[in-house]
C-alpha cells in the first residue's frame, strides 16, 4: 500500500470516528440537548424545536433545522441573563417559540431556497418564561415575554455584522436590560 493511500485511509477513519461524537446537525434530532447544563444563577431548557415557528412555517424545513442555533441562543440567554442578578438571585428560562429573522424564498430560482432574505416581513420573534427566585428560593417575578423587533433591519449598532443569530440576541439584549435588569434590581 503505497505511503498517500495509507494516509488517506488514517484521514478517513479519523474523520468518522470524530464525527460519531459530534453534535447533532439539526435541531430537531431526538439526541440533541433540550436544556443547558446548569452553569451559574440561570438555567435555560426547551422543548422539541420542530414546534417552533421556525420551522413549522419555514419554506425550507431542512435549512431552518440545520446547526446548533437553538442551544446557541439558549448558552447567549444563560450568558446574558447572568449577569444583572443579584448575588443568590436564580433565574430559570424557558424557550417557548423561536421564529428567527428573515426567511428562505425558493420563488427566486433554484438556489432560492437555500438564502436566508431579509426583510421587514421577517422579524424575528422569540416567546420565553421566566421565573426568577431570590436567595431564599422566593419567587419574586415570573411571567412570559413576547420578544419582536420589527425594525431589525434599521437598527444600528449590532455587535456583530457577520453573526448569523446577531438579530436574535440582540432581542435577547433588550430583554436584559430593559426589563430583566429593573426586576432582578428592584427584588434586593
Amino acid at each position: 500500500m503505497n505511503r498517500s493511500l495509507a494516509t488517506a485511509l488514517l484521514l478517513a477513519g479519523a474523520l468518522m470516528a470524530g464525527s460519531a461524537n459530534a453534535a447533532p446537525r439539526a435541531v430537531t434530532d431526538p439526541d440533541a440537548p433540550r436544556a443547558l447544563q446548569a452553569n451559574g444563577p440561570v438555567s435555560v431548557k426547551w422543548d422539541d424545536p420542530a414546534g417552533f415557528t421556525e420551522i413549522r412555517q419555514s419554506t425550507n424545513r431542512f435549512e431552518a433545522e440545520r446547526g446548533n442555533w437553538v442551544q446557541q441562543l439558549a448558552s447567549y440567554v444563560q450568558t446574558t441573563a447572568a449577569k444583572p442578578l443579584q448575588p443568590g438571585q436564580t433565574l430559570d428560562v424557558t424557550l417557548i417559540d423561536i421564529k428567527r429573522a428573515g426567511d428562505y424564498e425558493p420563488w427566486h430560482g433554484p438556489r432560492g431556497s437555500d438564502i436566508r432574505i431579509m426583510r421587514d416581513i421577517y422579524p424575528p420573534r422569540i416567546t420565553l418564561q421566566y421565573t426568577l427566585k431570590d436567595a431564599s428560593g422566593r419567587i419574586v417575578d415570573e411571567g412570559e415575554a413576547k420578544l419582536s423587533d420589527t425594525g431589525y433591519l434599521h437598527n444600528l449598532g449590532l455587535k456583530s455584522d457577520s453573526d448569523p443569530l446577531r438579530y436574535e440576541k440582540r432581542l435577547i439584549d433588550d430583554w436584559v436590560k430593559r426589563e430583566l435588569s429593573t426586576r432582578a434590581t428592584a427584588a434586593r
